[in-house]
């Protein structure tokens, strides 16, 4: 799930259907010249309802579907039957899909569930028939309600991605080196800034047939949460991520401002993601001979660090068990 294939951003048009007219009716056969008021009821214009879908992984689907138009319910007819609803239209989004209204910037709906549903925008009413308006002064009353007005309304889609653990880190940390060996996802690699560019899933597999899913977000630079970088618009993607894995090269110059500038970046934009249960990693340790990690260790020891690397499979058991356990002790997991 990565490159052109990866969209978590979606502007849509929702156009729900009106609600079809209520019939104006009297009630004729051979028996009754002039019978009461039968006429019936309009039905309900369709809605567009988002449904969570646990099929999908992005919003590619949707990239191109700009209008989503639901169909006018049918108008009621004589001997009170009533119009049939207008068919309502699905979109199927992947869970952690945000759903916003596109003019106030409020929150619709989040879904997080399979199979679960909500109506984002409503279908018109259908009308009332002419025999809702009969009364012992008004026996035959000549007038219906007209269906309401279908809505339409632009919703904006965002995809919030549901992994276990999100690793945070500057450009080049070895995030993606890691997702790549400790699952079978295949990012981009290569020894320049930005690499990723977009986000990526991996499943890792642990002890007894157990996994757990890490997400990999395009490096943060400092100013991120000010849209410096790339860092702001996928910053959104770790605020699902119950454990967030804080990577710090082996060779940075200096390896506790680094993760204070991470910290920084993260309580500016959600203070909340401080309240996460975060670990501290050490990639490129195959860099550090045992006198130089042992310095670093001492430096850095009430962050408690973790030294690991990719390259060298140096310590990834070790990481995967302390993930593990972070989890276990997150109060959202």
């Amino acid at each position: 799930m990565s490159g052109e294939n990866f969209v978590d951003y979606v502007k849509i048009c929702c156009r729900s259907g009106k609600g079809g007219a209520g019939s104006s009716h009297f009630m004729r056969n051979r028996s009754t010249a002039k019978g009461g008021p039968d006429g019936g009821d309009g039905g309900r214009g369709g809605h567009v309802i988002i449904r969570g879908n646990a099929q999908y992984w992005t919003l590619l689907h949707l990239k191109y579907a700009r209008h989503v138009i639901a169909e006018h319910g049918e108008p009621g007819r004589g001997q009170h039957k009533h119009g049939a609803n207008g068919k309502d239209e699905y979109i199927d989004v992947p869970l952690g899909t945000v759903v916003r209204d596109a003019e106030t910037q409020d929150v619709v709906v989040e879904i997080l569930e399979d199979g679960e549903e909500f109506v984002i925008t409503p279908g018109g009413r259908g009308g009332l028939g002419n025999d809702h308006f009969k009364s012992s002064v008004r026996q035959s009353p000549t007038y219906s309600q007209p269906g309401e007005d279908g809505l339409e309304e632009w919703k904006i889609l965002e995809l919030k991605l549901l992994a276990d653990v999100g690793l945070v880190g500057f450009p080049n940390a070895g995030k993606s080196t890691l997702l790549s060996v400790v699952s079978a996802a295949k990012p981009e690699i290569a020894n320049y800034p930005f690499t990723t560019l977009k986000p990526n899933l991996g499943m890792v597999a642990y002890r007894d047939d157990r996994s757990f899913v890490m997400a990999d977000i395009p490096g943060i630079i400092e100013g991120a949460a000010e849209g410096k970088g790339l860092g702001l618009r996928f910053l959104r993607h770790i605020e699902r991520n119950p454990v967030l894995l804080f990577m710090v090269p082996a060779d940075a110059q200096d390896i506790r401002e680094e993760y204070q500038t991470l910290l920084g970046e993260l309580e500016k934009y959600n203070p909340d993601l401080l309240k996460k249960k975060r670990l501290l990693a050490i990639s490129k340790s195959d860099m550090l001979d045992d006198e130089l990690e042992s310095a670093i260790r001492e430096e850095i020891s009430d962050l408690n660090p973790l030294f690991f690397s990719s390259v060298a499979q140096k310590n990834l058991q070790a990481l995967k068990d302390e993930i593990w356990k972070a989890m276990d002790e997150s109060t959202i997991w």
